[in-house]
Parts: structure tokens; C-alpha cells; sequence
């Protein structure tokens, strides 16, 4: 990947106070998406170590992974499959094949679930995020994945903020390491 856009990608991001009675900072990183540059070199960026493995879908959590799957996708020319998550209203109708997360860095448990339909033995999963801290929802996806007989080639995100055994374990590239952004 060039070091233009890591350079990019943190010029462009910012951690926010959301103000009194919060505990931490919010990370924005809507600048990415703002910048025309940045989001056309995303999807080739993130599947570039993939693309010799052949992935035949690329799957990524809603919601942030509704934007960056399809340029993954696309980047690849392969289809999209959206992990949906029952909290964001969004639901499809139609068989699902649903997973439960371990605990994630806020201590939550994230139900995410896949279209039966779009998801089976033949595919090679290319998982697609924003940021990764603990590796819980990609741990319920790659479950996910098991259960529908695919097999996950591994994970492509923007931000690796996770320790190196979980980014090994996962099989976790990312573009930029969290630790390289601005605080």
C-alpha cells in the first residue's frame, strides 16, 4: 500500500469528546469518506494482500462495513454480503444464519446474522471492517462462516487497534495501525 495513504488516512482523522459524562474519547473517522481520493484507493488497498487467494464474496458488519465491503467488493470483482446486526433496525426478511460475539472492547455482546442465501460451502470469504480492537464481531462472523461451510481467507480493515496474537489468529491486514493516528 502506498504511504501516501496511510499518511491520508491519518491527516484525515480525529478523536472527538462527546462531551460531559463520557468516559472516552469517540473516534471520527468520517473524513475518510469525505475525501474523493482516499475512498476511491480503499477498496483496492484493502483486498491488494487478498487478491492472489481468489476470494469469491467479500462480507462485512454493518454498519460501517455497508461502505467499505462494496469498494472491497468491487475492487475485487466479486459480490457483497452484509452482516446485519439486529440493533440497527435493518433486518432482512428470510432465513438467517446468526452468530453472538464474545464480549467486545465495551464488554458487549453483538448478535450478527447473514443471509442463508448468500453464504455456502463454495465461497472464500474475504471479512471487510473499519477498525478492529478485540476481534469479537469478526470472531461471530468467521463463526458464521463455519456454520454456512465457507471458508474465511481473513480479515482487511482500515485500523488494526488489536494485539498481535488476535491480528494473527484472525488473519488481520489492515492499512494503518491505530497507534500511528493522531491523538
Amino acid at each position: 500500500m502506498p504511504a501516501d495513504l496511510t499518511d491520508r488516512l491519518a491527516a484525515l482523522f480525529q478523536w472527538i469528546d462527546p462531551g460531559p459524562g463520557t468516559s472516552h474519547l469517540v473516534s471520527d473517522i468520517s473524513g475518510w469518506w469525505r475525501d474523493p481520493s482516499v475512498l476511491a484507493e480503499l477498496g483496492p488497498a484493502l483486498v491488494a494482500p487478498y487478491r492472489t487467494a481468489r476470494p469469491t464474496v467479500v462480507l462485512a458488519p454493518a454498519v460501517t462495513g455497508l461502505l467499505l465491503g462494496p469498494l472491497a467488493a468491487t475492487a475485487l470483482g466479486v459480490g457483497f454480503v452484509a452482516a446485519h446486526k439486529p440493533g440497527d433496525g435493518r433486518l432482512p426478511a428470510g432465513p438467517l444464519t446468526w452468530a453472538q460475539s464474545p464480549p467486545d472492547y465495551r464488554g458487549r455482546r453483538v448478535d450478527l446474522a447473514v443471509r442463508e442465501r448468500h453464504l455456502g460451502p463454495d465461497d472464500r470469504v474475504l471479512v471487510v471492517d473499519d477498525w478492529v480492537r478485540t476481534g469479537a464481531q469478526l470472531r461471530a462472523i468467521y463463526d458464521i462462516c463455519a456454520a454456512r461451510g465457507a471458508e474465511v481467507l481473513g480479515t482487511a480493515v482500515v485500523a488494526v487497534d488489536c494485539p498481535p496474537d488476535v491480528a494473527a489468529d484472525l488473519r488481520i491486514t489492515g492499512l494503518i495501525d491505530a497507534a500511528n493516528l493522531p491523538t
